[in-house]
């Protein structure tokens, strides 16, 4: 089983649930297969947290899966209503007629990916940079153990943020709602890839998707150290602006995790979303000093 999850749980994830998904809304069938398909997502991701765990003391709730819950339940209720307003988007859009209708729908649901994840790259790479989206990004940052629901622990200014710049391309250009339901639920599968606590292999494939082997060292605590790995689908964009780290030798453990800057940062939800707004929520001259020793060897 152990080997089964170790070599089978990606692909299962991007092939069978991102697949399933895709016919789905290629086939214009009911929405709620989708939410369905989400469901089964987050069950098998913590399926093969307990079968083959990176750290077995991640899988450990610390007082934050309920919050998690929370955070996901509302950052995916406002995805699937902004998805809502897509086709009134799309009709209103100056250009007619650019989005290559034509091609089959799962390359337009791989070139939606990659146009969104540009966008995605560029405003989490902003929000390391600019103090006043690092206020909204720190949520994110404030984990202390990674596992699948850390991909979904986001502010909810955020989330809409992201989203936003990714997919306003993507409208411009008049891409259909069935097409935008394919890409928002292969999001969600990403985020739980991702963050999984789950120590799977991908082999080369870990160069260009940006799965947890690479996306654990963004989360060091470090600022300067984690600021690498930005990419939600892909690392392609990583290794363009030069912010792609990765070190196979490298192991982590909850003390490389949060933020070295905040270690008391808020745990409750509401906290969370208010910490932003408060003096307390801003950046100090302790998040640019980078540790001692490097946390962790890099090569780009």
């Amino acid at each position: 089983m152990r080997t089964l999850v170790r070599y089978g749980y990606v692909p299962f994830m991007l092939l069978a649930v991102n697949g399933a998904g895709v016919a789905i809304a290629a086939a214009g069938a009911s929405k709620l297969w989708l939410v369905g398909l989400v469901f089964l997502a987050i069950a098998v991701s913590f399926a093969a947290e307990r079968v083959l765990p990176y750290r077995q003391e991640w899988n450990a709730a610390r007082g934050d899966d309920r919050r998690d819950a929370v955070h996901a339940a509302v950052n995916e209720s406002l995805t699937i209503a902004s998805l809502a307003v897509v086709p009134v988007l799309t009709a209103i859009t100056p250009f007619d007629g650019i989005w290559p209708g034509e091609w089959p729908f799962v390359v337009q649901v791989l070139a939606a990916i990659l146009v969104a994840d540009l966008g995605i790259t560029l405003v989490h790479l902003a929000s390391h940079k600019i103090p006043a989206l690092w206020r909204l990004h720190a949520v994110h940052h404030s984990v202390k153990r990674a596992y699948g629901f850390n991909g979904l622990m986001k502010h909810p200014l955020h989330q809409t943020l992201e989203t936003a710049v990714g997919f306003t391309p993507l409208i411009l250009l008049g891409m259909p709602t069935s097409v935008a339901y394919a890409v928002a639920l292969c999001a969600v599968v990403q985020l739980l890839l991702q963050h999984s606590n789950v120590d799977y292999r991908v082999g080369p494939l870990r160069l260009v998707l940006a799965l947890n082997q690479a996306h654990r060292f963004h989360h060091l605590k470090w600022a300067g150290v984690g600021d690498v790995n930005f990419g939600l689908f892909t690392l392609l964009w990583d290794h363009l602006l030069g912010t792609y780290s990765y070190d196979p030798k490298r192991q982590f453990t909850s003390d490389d995790l949060g933020m070295a800057a905040k270690p008391n940062y808020p745990d409750a939800y509401l906290a969370q979303l208010a910490e932003p707004f408060r003096s307390s929520g801003a950046c100090t001259s302790d998040d640019a000093k980078a540790p001692t020793e490097p946390a962790a060897p890099t090569s780009h």
